[in-house]
């Protein structure tokens, strides 16, 4: 409605702005009209001499050829007056011989005339011209007269042309302003300007007060918005909304994830210290929206969930492992067989402390070192043997120790069930990293995966194995392939030398750049000493036991 009233106010408006010049035209055609049968008049030649000649009468010569003038011009009046401005013709015979009704002067001190005024004969458009005899001289006027009322003719002759025009330009805009406001509508979703004013007041208040980054881009990748939890996770300023999303962040994987170069769901970034999760949805204009989430706290809590975890399954396998190892020390000590009890307790103490030991001295990260230590004792639990090989070594600078911990976990979990049952049941483990990309391989001597299984060995519910009363199987190994398509890296099965399965997951940008403070160094090169420490207790009958990270732990605490 509004728009249609818009297209009406300029209709008119251009209709009334044509109109009025119109007229003033018309006004002036008249004159011009009249002005141009005076001078006709007054060129006539025994007019001059039949002022002189006659008298003004009704069937004089003047009136005669006055009115023989006006009928053939079709003009209102022609008036003849002499030097004093007596009417010799006029179209009302009673008026011949009386004073014309406006100041002649200006015409006869010889100047035309042309104008719109009232007479006797109502308003009209005037022409007058001074009429002359042989000489020059001035012997009266010529006064001719346009009806008005042709001239309002000839403009209301227009009008109903010019509002057909104005009308099919009305048409037009009204079908336009239509056109307009169904897209609108459409654009809108049929929503009212009042609706549209709250929704963005509603907006502004979501998009601040949610604790999730939101960050929006437009089809050329420009940022077009982004909320405080965006700004303070991706280390952005308010200066950045409208530069593009490769200039405002710096190179590498998490632009990559927020511009869609890497495709995925809960995609994993890095930005600074945190950890983040990031999801990317289209929108119709080409754009997308970014929705962020930080990690880091819930990554210091699945660290401590990981640990506690891995102490669990540690300490189950051990209360199994030491229960047997005191019954065989006990059965020793009572058939007095003490020197076997001696070497007993000796070559048990030492096969834990080697295993701590070589897993400390080689991963100095403790999530992933607890892990180990943890997954080596439950190996033993089941006869196999769990061993670190010569090149690997890992230093404590990873950026997502957990998915480190999902990865390593799953694989020697993996492979603890692909020889169970087997006697001479071994499995080899190398972490290792090149710049910093993290690199793990699990290798066991089990059956091995056909080659032909191995694509879809990584499918989320492929197994070989009969699933549990309580889960399902089939997951481990699908968790692990998103983890590294998350980092950008790759998940690969091969055939082992002396035959098995060689597990190897490759991890890009899993390490900092940054080393970890001297005294963290200092406390990993002293934890085998600790572990040391710990199991020489155990061996002299002491209160202590080892956790899942290697720390000294007190029973009686």
């Amino acid at each position: 409605m509004m728009q249609l009233a818009i297209a009406t106010g300029v209709t008119a408006l251009a209709t009334g702005l044509f109109l009025a010049p119109l007229s003033a035209e018309l006004d002036e055609q008249a004159m011009h009209r009249a002005l141009a049968i005076a001078q006709t008049t007054a060129a006539e030649t025994h007019l001059d001499d039949d002022l002189e000649a006659s008298r003004p009468t009704r069937h004089g010569p003047v009136q005669n050829e006055a009115e023989r003038i006006r009928a053939a011009t079709g003009a209102k009046y022609v008036v003849i007056m002499d030097k004093h401005g007596v009417r010799w013709s006029h179209t009302d015979p009673d008026e011949i011989g009386h004073h014309v009704s406006t100041d002649p002067t200006v015409v006869l001190s010889g100047r035309e005339i042309m104008q719109i005024d009232e007479g006797t004969l109502g308003r009209s458009a005037r022409g007058k011209v001074p009429l002359r005899d042989e000489a020059g001289k001035v012997v009266g006027a010529v006064s001719v007269g346009i009806a008005y009322e042709s001239v309002q003719q000839r403009l209301l002759s227009t009008v109903p042309e010019l509002l057909a025009y104005a009308g099919g330009a009305l048409a037009v805009g009204a079908f336009a302003s239509y056109l307009v406001s169904r897209h609108l509508q459409r654009r809108t979703h049929d929503l009212a300007f009042s609706d549209i004013s709250a929704l963005l007041t509603e907006r502004e208040a979501m998009l601040h007060g949610i604790r999730e980054g939101s960050l929006a881009l437009d089809k050329l990748g420009r940022i077009r918005l982004m909320n405080d939890e965006a700004r303070r996770l991706l280390d952005l300023r308010a200066q950045d909304t409208g530069r593009p999303l490769d200039d405002a962040l710096p190179p590498g994987r998490t632009t990559d994830v927020l511009a869609g170069r890497v495709a995925g769901v809960d995609l994993l970034a890095v930005r600074g210290q945190r950890v983040l999760v990031a999801n990317r949805m289209p929108t119709d204009d080409g754009g997308a929206v970014v929705t962020l989430r930080d990690r880091t706290e819930l990554e210091r809590l699945g660290r401590e969930l990981d640990g506690t975890r891995g102490l669990i399954d540690a300490l189950r396998a051990q209360d199994h492992e030491h229960a047997n190892r005191l019954h065989t020390l006990l059965g020793l000590l009572e058939l007095g067989l003490y020197e076997e009890a001696v070497e007993f307790v000796t070559l048990a103490v030492g096969v834990h402390r080697a295993t701590a030991e070589q897993v400390t001295e080689r991963i100095h990260d403790p999530l992933l070192a607890a892990l180990l230590v943890g997954k080596a004792t439950v190996a033993t639990e089941r006869d196999a043997s769990l061993s670190i090989s010569a090149d690997t070594h890992l230093p404590d600078c990873l950026i997502d120790p957990h998915s480190l911990v999902t990865v390593l976990g799953n694989l020697v979990d993996n492979a603890l069930d692909a020889t169970a049952g087997k006697r001479d049941a071994q499995l080899e483990v190398t972490v290792r990293t090149e710049g910093r990309t993290a690199i793990v391989r699990v290798s066991d001597n089990g059956p091995g995966v056909p080659e032909s299984r191995r694509a879809e060995i990584f499918t989320e519910g492929w197994t070989t194995k009969e699933p549990p009363a309580h889960g399902q199987r089939g997951i481990g190994l699908a968790l692990v392939r998103r983890l590294t398509e998350r980092y950008g890296g790759s998940a690969e099965v091969a055939e082992r030398p002396g035959g098995g399965a060689e597990f190897t997951v490759t991890l890009p940008d899993s390490l900092s750049d940054e080393l970890p403070p001297p005294h963290e160094a200092h406390r990993h090169e002293t934890l085998t000493d600790t572990r040391a420490t710990a199991s020489h207790h155990d061996a002299e009958g002491g209160h202590h036991f080892e956790d899942a990270t290697g720390a000294d732990r007190c029973s009686t605490c």
